[in-house]
Order: structure tokens, then C-alpha cells, then sequence
């Protein structure tokens, strides 16, 4: 089993490097459902979907192995941020109306059925997605969103500063959002070339092909330049370190919440 687990783990790197990511989307809970059985086990659980498996998928640019969750397709950052809306906020109680930008499929299902939620989604190109705009000019009225999620877009974003005023123009005062990116927390200035456009170039400066910059230790400073008020959920300090073992969490990645100030609400 063992053997066949490593030629698994080879094909799936192969697939992910090299297969568009709407193909992925379309294609990857079809996918999933014939390697699943090779991971059957009880080592790690995904605390989305409540399943357990031996070990996760590989995935990402470099084929990064022990991430990918084969029952709901999530991620180290799904996971984190999964934990921190059901054991730290009231989004699954409360009623709101969420916009979700680049919606992850370990969400959409589920959060689609919280009757709680005025749920909507969108992206610029992915078929999942109720609504199609480029979050540099969104086509929506302002202070309209009790929650927004936007997480690992900011990065392929031409005017990443731009986009946060738009977020926080849609928001409502009172409102928050969880904004992710890769970040590297050994670099205290966000680094970008605007004429590094080569994919390779990019891949190289950036660390993914299609990402236009590398955030820095700023990345608080620069969302709050776009007017929203921003603390950090650290979860080393909520789980022991069995939980964030068993659950893969990255322990380097920290939430960043971003609030717009005005009104109190729960959250």
C-alpha cells in the first residue's frame, strides 16, 4: 500500500503542476473520489467535513505533500479558517449577507446551506461562481456585506490596494472579512516588480507563476490603508499542538481580520 500511496502521490503532483486551475475545479471532486481509497486511515481529520484519513493529498505549485483534504478538497488555510468562524465568531447563528471572492469549493457547498447566510460568490473567471467582475472595479453598491471571504486573491491582483478599497467600500460599517495571502513572515516589505511578467520570472520572485507580488510582514499596513481596522487571530494560541498536527495546520499562518468601523455587531 505504501508503494502505491508514493505513485499516487507522483500522479497527483504531476495533474496539479500542470492542469489549468478551472479544469481543476471542474474535474477535482471526480478526481478525488477514485484516489480516496488509497488514503484510507485515521492519522490525520479535516475538520470541515469531519473525515479522517492516513495522510492528505500533495498539492500546490511545488507538489507539497500532506495538504489536501480527499473527502472536501480543503487546505491548511480552509482548515484555519473553517475552526476560526465555527469556535470564534457567529457565522454559522447569526444572519448575514456574505460575499465570497474566489469561492473554495470546501466552502460553497456548505455555506450555501446555512439558512442563516445571504450567501453569494464571486470570481473573474471560475465556474463555480454566482457573480464575474475583476474586484478592482466591483459592479456592486456600497455597504452592503455583513462578512466578506477573499482569501489567496490579493496576490494575482494588478492593484492589490485598489481591490482592498473596493472590499471595504461593499462592506458595511460594522462589518468583516477575512483576507488571506501568502506571506512571508521572514520579509518585512511586501516585494513586487511590475516588469517581472515572465511565468517562470515570476514563479522564481514570487513564488507561483500567476502571482504578481510577494506579500512582506506589512501586509497589516497596507490593509489599513485602505481604511479597515485589522487584528490578528493567532490559532498557536487556541489549539495544543496535537490539534494543529492532526488537523495539518500551518503554524506560521496567522488570520487577518479586517473590520470597518461605525457600527458595533456580533461576530
Amino acid at each position: 500500500m505504501e508503494n502505491k500511496l508514493k505513485v499516487m502521490n507522483r500522479l497527483i503532483k504531476f495533474f496539479v503542476k500542470r492542469i489549468p486551475r478551472p479544469t481543476l475545479i471542474r474535474f477535482s471532486f471526480f478526481f478525488v473520489a477514485l484516489v480516496r481509497p488509497f488514503y484510507c486511515g485515521r492519522k490525520v481529520e479535516c475538520p470541515i467535513c469531519g473525515k479522517h484519513f492516513r495522510s492528505f493529498l500533495p498539492y500546490g505549485n511545488r507538489g507539497c505533500s500532506n495538504r489536501l483534504c480527499p473527502g472536501c478538497l480543503s487546505l491548511e488555510r480552509h482548515r484555519l479558517i473553517w475552526l476560526y468562524l465555527k469556535n470564534f465568531t457567529g457565522f454559522f447563528n447569526y444572519s448575514m449577507k456574505v460575499l465570497h471572492i474566489a469561492p473554495e469549493q470546501p466552502f460553497i457547498i456548505r455555506f450555501r446551506k446555512c439558512k442563516n447566510l445571504n450567501y453569494q460568490t464571486a470570481d473573474l473567471l471560475s465556474p463555480i461562481a454566482d457573480m464575474h467582475f475583476d474586484i478592482m472595479k466591483i459592479p456592486l453598491d456600497d455597504n452592503v456585506y455583513d462578512v466578506i471571504l477573499c482569501n489567496h486573491v490579493l496576490e494575482h491582483v494588478e492593484d492589490d490596494i485598489t481591490a482592498m478599497k473596493e472590499l471595504y467600500r461593499v462592506m458595511k460599517p460594522g462589518g468583516w472579512a477575512i483576507l488571506q495571502v501568502p506571506l512571508n513572515t521572514q520579509q518585512k516589505f511586501t516585494y513586487e516588480d511590475k516588469n517581472i511578467t515572465n511565468p517562470k520570472e515570476r514563479e522564481k520572485a514570487f513564488g507561483q507563476y500567476d502571482h504578481v507580488r510577494l506579500y512582506g510582514l506589512d501586509y497589516f499596513q497596507r490593509l489599513k490603508s485602505a481604511g479597515f481596522e485589522v487584528e490578528i487571530f493567532d490559532i498557536c494560541k487556541h489549539l495544543n499542538s496535537e490539534q494543529i498536527a492532526r488537523y495539518r495546520l500551518n503554524t506560521s499562518e496567522q488570520l487577518y481580520i479586517a473590520r470597518k468601523q461605525n457600527k458595533s455587531t456580533s461576530v
